[in-house]
């Protein structure tokens, strides 16, 4: 397993499958290697340093973890966190990350997002 860390490798994983839980928001995409990769992202958007590295720490030890065993290999994954991810309790997450990772092998992902119509 190995870390994404370059901004294309991330914008590739958003033309993935999309599977969204409560607490995060769950990428798949194939990356054209045997390798299997991740990687976590979360906004100012969620709160300050303390409370995005908390999440960041939690959301690591999710994914090393659970990818050995369900992830998908020779895909790249990444987990966007939300707004209510910090507070959920671990083990809630890590049965969400587990279903997840569950319909993203049977390729059943969330049907893209809606976007909001430019304002005038």
């Amino acid at each position: 397993m190995s870390v994404l860390v370059r901004r294309a490798d991330f914008l590739a994983a958003n033309r993935g499958l999309r599977v969204a839980r409560p607490g995060f928001v769950l990428l798949v995409n194939p990356n054209g290697a045997d390798d299997l990769r991740w990687g976590i992202t979360v906004t100012k958007k969620i709160g300050g340093a303390v409370i995005r590295n908390r999440m960041k720490r939690r959301f690591r030890a999710l994914l090393r973890e659970a990818l050995p065993g369900a992830g998908l290999p020779g895909h790249d994954h990444v987990l966007i966190g939300r707004e209510g991810g910090v507070e959920r309790d671990f083990a809630l997450l890590r049965g969400e990350l587990s279903a997840a990772l569950a319909r993203a092998a049977a390729g059943k992902g969330d049907p893209p997002r809606r976007r909001k119509p430019p304002r005038k």
